[in-house]
């Protein structure tokens, strides 16, 4: 089962993440809502080119034009791009047009009721979906500390023809219980291994990735 960490902002908690035995690491670049999580694109490329070999960096934004975007991946230059914006299907198919050698996954957020129609509207030009929570109050959408009704996930896991990526309010408690109900392809955390100062915290990454590690045996 694939592991990603996202949120990182320096060069230190990437390499920490990925001894740890991250399989991703997520950098924020293109902020569309209030977090501290979102660095400069140049920042962004130093930390993930300060990743292992075999460790995929992946670019986490929230622009819409699919023209900045492209310029954003030439600057950071990562393995993978995580689109969570409301970016159009064809916008998107235009992203992998230009960008063929990327891994591109498109977040959708879960509400009352699986957005199956959603996703296969861009199953055709994605490599996976991510699926996360949102917070109407604050208008962020990803990176909340929220969870949201696994049930739905599963549905989406069962139904849709990519991999899912399960994504909000994970943490070390809840994860195993997570993987159990949804059996996803991958996890994605951010708030759920952070200290007060917002910094990934090495003990609780470590605690994430082991009980990942062991809720995946557990269903394998």
């Amino acid at each position: 089962m694939r592991i990603k960490i996202c949120g990182i902002r320096t060069p230190e908690d990437g390499l920490a993440a990925a001894q740890l035995g991250a399989d991703a690491i997520g950098v924020l670049v293109g902020q569309a809502h209030p977090s501290p999580d979102f660095i400069s694109a140049a920042a962004a490329r130093r930390i993930l080119q300060g990743l292992p070999p075999l460790v995929s960096g992946v670019l986490v934004s929230h622009v819409s034009d699919p023209a900045l975007l492209s310029a954003l991946i030439q600057e950071v230059r990562p393995a993978a791009v995580q689109i969570h914006s409301p970016m159009a299907v064809d916008d998107v198919a235009e992203v992998r047009r230009n960008h063929p050698g990327l891994t591109l996954l498109k977040a959708v957020h879960i509400h009352n009721e699986p957005p199956l129609a959603f996703v296969h509207r861009y199953a055709a030009v994605v490599d996976g979906v991510v699926a996360d929570s949102c917070n109407p109050d604050s208008g962020q959408v990803g990176g909340t500390g929220l969870t949201h009704d696994w049930q739905h996930s599963a549905a989406l896991v069962k139904q849709s023809s990519v991999p899912l990526l399960l994504a909000g309010g994970l943490n070390a408690d809840n994860v195993a219980a997570a993987i159990a109900q949804v059996q996803p392809w991958g996890v994605d955390v951010n708030s759920g291994v952070k200290t007060a100062d917002g910094r990934q915290c090495r003990e609780r990454m470590a605690q994430f990735i082991t009980a990942v590690r062991a809720a995946a045996n557990s269903i394998a």
